[in-house]
């Protein structure tokens, strides 16, 4: 089995502090395999706002995977925001936009879709599209995962501009075999198969610590444990007063079937608990 924390939109700058120690207790907890963090590390892209989602970062357990979101490029610094738009996040949080993780049961491989000139929607290429397929398709019968910030399909309802290049990225992603994509920018929680690709689930975090919620979801990050056959996924949420902390609601299970991922209701009665943060 393989398990993936996934965190996004930390936005330090704008960060409820309260929860930063229960946050990293639980993940610590939860013993992951990889720690992914799907974008939006700052609120403003300053350093010193870079320097304290590096110290978060530095509590983390294990390996970490990392994308830069939107946040994490100046708005309103126009001179490095065109010229030199991920010179602070490289220099705190990865140098490698496109990182990659990989051993004998999963390939998990991140792609940058922020883009200077579509600073609130992103932007992803037929360049990242090539290298993020032949990725994928180099990794056998492992799972294929891929980590970008902005999400490839909205749902109903959401107000914001779909990413130019979702489409494309969609069908590269399904024709390269992929199984499952992480993504966060809208600090809504939820997994569901792609409605044009049932064959990817789309797993989406909230936000891990910042304060600006919306649509009345609270601060959550999703655990995603995967035993070969069937990915089991829980979101953790926060709950704040005398001893804030995170905890787990309902695992739900998915199992890839000949239409695309269907939902197992229950569970079945294999599925390992969620580990409570105590």
């Amino acid at each position: 089995m393989r398990r993936i924390i996934h965190l996004s939109d930390l936005h330090y700058g704008r960060v409820d502090a309260a929860l930063e120690t229960p946050l990293i207790e639980a993940v610590t907890r939860l013993k992951p395999d990889l720690t992914v963090i799907s974008g939006d590390f700052t609120q403003r892209a300053r350093r010193h706002q870079f320097a304290q989602a590096r110290a978060f970062l530095d509590l983390v357990p294990g390996p970490v995977l990392c994308v830069p979101g939107n946040h994490d490029t100046p708005l309103d610094n126009l001179f490095l925001r065109f010229l030199r738009p991920f010179h602070r996040y490289k220099r705190f949080i990865d140098r490698d936009l496109e990182p990659v993780f990989e051993d004998d049961q999963m390939l998990v491989a991140g792609v940058n879709t922020v883009n200077r000139f579509a600073w609130q929607s992103g932007k992803v290429g037929t360049g990242r599209l090539r290298r993020l397929a032949s990725r994928m398709e180099g990794a056998g019968d492992r799972l294929r995962v891929a980590v970008l910030h902005h999400p490839l399909e909205h749902a109903p309802g959401v107000d914001k501009r779909l990413m130019r290049g979702a489409s494309a990225a969609l069908e590269a992603l399904s024709d390269s075999g992929a199984d499952l994509v992480l993504s966060g920018h809208l600090h809504r929680a939820g997994a569901e198969p792609f409605r044009a690709v049932p064959g990817l689930l789309f797993v989406q975090a909230g936000t891990g610590l910042s304060t600006r919620l919306r649509d009345g979801q609270g601060n959550t990050f999703n655990q995603i444990d995967c035993d070969g056959k069937v990915l089991r996924i829980t979101q953790w949420d926060a709950e704040r007063g005398d001893a804030p902390g995170f905890f787990p609601a309902p695992t739900q299970a998915w199992q890839r079937g000949a239409g695309g991922w269907v939902k197992l209701d229950p569970p079945s009665a294999d599925a390992p608990p969620a580990q409570a943060a105590e």
